[in-house]
């Protein structure tokens, strides 16, 4: 476990789940700038203030210490909540002293001062600072953070068109600030552009071709569908009769969606851990698979919470990222999951890129690994429980 020195105290964290193996700390040089610049510039922090993509709660352990007014976090992430959570709770912050929303919760009426987190994603930090610009008010004290590698010049003009005039800070240990100025902007506040819809291509398969379909900002490949998705709907498994199918990093949950349409007697479960992406895969499944069809939808930590041998198939398109650092590790934890979860003779079904070797990771968690399909850049591999 490491430690995060701040001058309001040190504070041990950890990312959710915890693992003593995760070379990965639950904060970088961008929070602690960040962190020091509040307190130098003796910020008031009495009033309220919201904290806007904190990964695993270093900003707002730090901020509760502090004496911070009404702190609020704002996260899209269940397993960065998690950590928060569970952060406070070591360093000592009392239960309900932070309000921890997610992305589709409603923001605050009225924020004072507006810590922002630069996300991967800039659709994300856009969607994110239309739903807050109505909170924002002159004297609001708007600061951003994030590596010098996350901040582009396309994230200063989102600053700058929805909330008003912004510069950034010199570099810190290769962390940049950003500072914004709140004014009303000329002619009223630009539309937000978020949730997408789009249509998906006439060549889509699985049923798929022209349906409409809606994503929230964040969501991975929003705009288009996704050419590994794609790859695997065109190799998904068929008459799967009754069983239980997870939809496993659903995303907007169109994997899911084509399963509904094509087995009508299938029961399915959608899960990610972004509340965005649940959001989506929801609003999906609503609009194409009927009123009468039923289905599951949990933001969650991948199967932690579905019962040991209950699922029949796992069909799962894994991330190799985790924020900026490349890893396996999300992947791996699925594959274990899924194994616990599964069925005897249940089948883990598998989408990734060629060269990140599934197979083998596959083969020491179940035993086993195949070919289902495969092109130069994808393949589709299926493991069985035995």
């Amino acid at each position: 476990m490491n430690r995060l020195t701040t001058s309001w105290g040190t504070f041990p964290l950890t990312r959710h789940p915890e693992d003593p193996r995760d070379p990965l700390r639950a904060w970088d040089a961008a929070d602690e700038y960040l962190l020091a610049h509040l307190a130098e510039s003796g910020t008031d922090l009495s009033g309220t203030v919201a904290v806007v993509g904190d990964r695993w709660g270093a900003l707002v352990t730090a901020l509760a210490a502090a004496g911070a007014g009404e702190l609020v976090q704002i996260s899209d992430s269940y397993l960065g909540r998690r950590a928060t959570g569970d952060n406070l709770a070591r360093s000592g912050t009392a239960p309900g002293a932070v309000r921890l929303l997610t992305t589709q919760d409603p923001p605050p009426e009225r924020v004072d001062v507006l810590l922002v987190r630069v996300p991967k994603s800039l659709a994300l930090l856009e969607d994110q600072l239309h739903r807050l610009a109505p909170a924002v008010h002159a004297g609001t004290v708007v600061v951003g953070t994030g590596m010098v590698k996350e901040i582009h010049t396309s994230t200063l003009r989102l600053f700058e068109r929805i909330l008003g005039p912004t510069r950034t800070s010199l570099a810190v240990k290769k962390a940049r600030l950003i500072h914004t100025t709140p004014a009303a902007p000329t002619g009223g506040r630009p539309t937000n552009p978020w949730p997408l819809r789009y249509a998906l291509p006439a060549d889509a398969p699985a049923g798929l071709a022209g349906r409409t379909v809606a994503n929230q900002a964040g969501v991975f490949c929003a705009d288009r569908l996704d050419i590994g998705t794609r790859f695997l709907l065109q190799h998904l498994p068929h008459g799967v009769g009754h069983s239980r199918v997870v939809d496993l990093g659903c995303g907007n949950g169109v994997v899911g969606l084509a399963v509904a349409l094509a087995e009508p007697e299938a029961e399915l479960l959608f899960t990610d851990e972004s509340y965005q992406a649940v959001a989506s895969a929801e609003e999906n499944f609503r609009t194409h698979a009927g009123t009468a069809r039923t289905a599951e939808f949990t933001v969650g930590d991948g199967l932690a919470d579905v019962a040991d041998g209950s699922v029949d198939l796992v069909l799962n398109n894994p991330p190799f990222h985790s924020h900026q650092a490349t890893t396996d590790r999300t992947a791996r934890r699925m594959f274990a999951e899924s194994r616990r979860a599964l069925r005897p003779g249940g089948e883990l079904w598998v989408v990734g890129n060629r060269h990140l070797g599934y197979h083998v990771t596959l083969r020491r968690i179940f035993g086993n690994s195949e070919l289902v399909a495969g092109d130069r850049k994808f393949v589709v591999l299926r493991a069985v429980k035995r």
